[in-house]
């Protein structure tokens, strides 16, 4: 395999994994707070998990495929199909890998201790992928830690809100 092939498939891995992860915790933890402030219901939340990590991960395969595709440079395409269908893969596999990670919380524990559990579980995987993408990318760390750690809790709080003017609305 030669460098470029290598950087080639390290650029897929990386925009799939950093798109992925941090669009998989944070869609999660807002589903989640959502579920249980709404429906106060473990099942309505683990069957929301499942469900919107197949859904979600397609979902953002297929955007991140079109984004690639559409990705041009002096009327060419800079991705080669190979890479494009790659980042596709990574992506998938990514947001649906994020996303299931939350269950084990809600099959060990009592619904709003999993809930506690499935928040903290969120701030580490942000925590750990948003520093090891900052330093490959030779960025300050904490601002990107930061950036993201506030969009989730602006989601969380949206959410929880959201779930219990829906709760109120549907009972």
């Amino acid at each position: 395999m030669t460098d470029k092939t290598r950087n080639e498939q390290n650029h897929q891995l990386v925009s799939g994994l950093s798109f992925g992860i941090t669009s998989g915790v944070i869609t999660s933890l807002g589903m989640i707070v959502g579920m249980f402030s709404a429906t106060n219901s473990k099942l309505a939340v683990v069957a929301s998990i499942i469900t919107m990590a197949i859904a979600d991960g397609l979902a953002d395969g297929a955007g991140q495929h079109m984004s690639e595709e559409a990705e041009m440079e002096k009327g060419m395409a800079v991705h080669s199909q190979k890479e494009v269908w790659l980042s596709t893969l990574y992506t998938f596999l990514s947001v649906c890998g994020s996303i299931l990670s939350f269950v084990p919380f809600f099959l060990l524990f009592p619904l709003t201790t999993a809930i506690f559990w499935a928040i903290g579980w969120g701030i580490i995987l942000l925590l750990v992928f948003n520093f090891m993408l900052a330093r490959t990318l030779q960025e300050n760390p904490l601002k990107v830690i930061l950036e993201h750690l506030t969009l989730a809790a602006f989601v969380i709080v949206v959410s929880y809100f959201l779930g219990n003017l829906i709760g109120s609305l549907i009972k």
